[in-house]
């Protein structure tokens, strides 16, 4: 069954769901700074990681907070990653304390591109597919290579058909 279309076989994440996993993953990361167990910063991918990003903040109090505008989709096509806003340079160094989040790493090609600009800052994701999965240190929920996430952002309410047909 390959000739699936995305919402059937899909995950559908809740605002609520969302902040509950993004809450673990603040929770999975506290103390695990390089700062005596503290981050220096926050960087959110954007636009996924920018809601886990600002919920990991406050959970663990960091206040600054940046982002860093990754395109590497359009709709649901992939295409070459590349910046199109950097975070600000003074902060990130090598990455040395930096946080790096994203709502989810899919084949790892975004965080690859991240990662070689910061080598030294660790990435964390809230959901996880198994090619991207290295790419991560910290991560809440893994999914199969061939589910599509949807998320809340994303999503408006209307009737789906149901799996199995319409009888």
């Amino acid at each position: 069954m390959t000739d699936r279309l995305p919402h059937e076989k899909g995950f559908h994440i809740s605002w609520d769901q969302m902040h509950r996993d993004a809450r673990a993953l603040a929770w999975r990361l506290d103390g695990k700074g390089p700062d005596n167990g503290a981050w220096k910063a926050v960087v959110g991918i954007t636009r996924g990681g920018m809601v886990p990003a600002m919920i990991v903040a406050r959970e663990l109090d960091i206040r600054v907070v940046d982002t860093i505008s990754v395109k590497s989709y359009s709709h649901q096509d992939r295409s070459e990653a590349r910046v199109i806003k950097a975070p600000q340079a003074d902060v990130m160094g090598d990455g040395t304390g930096i946080l790096i989040v994203d709502d989810l790493v899919d084949t790892g090609k975004t965080l690859e591109l991240v990662r070689a600009l910061y080598p030294k800052a660790h990435f964390a994701t809230v959901y996880a597919k198994p090619h991207g999965r290295p790419m991560v240190e910290t991560f809440i929920t893994e999914v199969s290579q061939d589910t599509w996430i949807f998320f809340p952002w994303d999503m408006a309410l209307q009737y789906v058909q149901p799996y199995r047909g319409t009888d």
